[in-house]
C-alpha cells in the first residue's frame, strides 16, 4: 500500500535534496526513512528558506517517490554523519500553504 510523508526542512536544505536525489529527515535520523517503502510518496514543506533562518518560506517545495533500497549514512562532517534515503523528485513548482490552512 503507497504511504504519503510529509518531511519539514529549510528550501535551502531541500534543494540540496533534489540536486542529490536524496531525502534526509529528522535532523539525520533513521525514524521515518525506515519506515519508507518503494513507491511512497515524500512531499517537502519548507517553513524558511535557510536553516534556523528567520526569513519564512511557507510553501511546498518538493515532492518526490521513494526509490528502491534502504537508508544509507552519508559522511557530511567527522561528527555529522545522517541517514538519508534515495528520492526520484518530479520537476514541480513551489505552492505556497496559505491558500490551503482554511481548507
Amino acid at each position: 500500500m503507497t504511504k504519503y510523508w510529509i518531511g519539514i526542512a529549510s528550501c535551502e536544505h531541500v534543494q540540496r535534496g533534489i540536486k542529490g536525489g536524496f531525502a534526509q529527515v529528522c535532523h539525520g535520523k533513521i525514524g521515518t526513512l525506515k519506515y519508507m517503502s518503494e513507491g511512497d510518496w515524500l512531499i517537502y514543506y519548507s517553513p524558511t528558506h535557510t536553516f534556523r533562518g528567520k526569513e519564512l518560506c511557507r510553501y511546498f517545495t518538493a515532492i518526490g517517490t521513494v526509490d528502491h533500497g534502504d537508508p544509507y549514512t552519508f559522511e557530511m562532517s567527522e561528527d555529522f554523519i545522517p541517514w538519508r534515503r534515495n528520492i526520484t523528485f518530479l520537476k514541480s513548482q513551489e505552492v505556497p500553504i496559505e491558500p490551503l490552512l482554511e481548507r
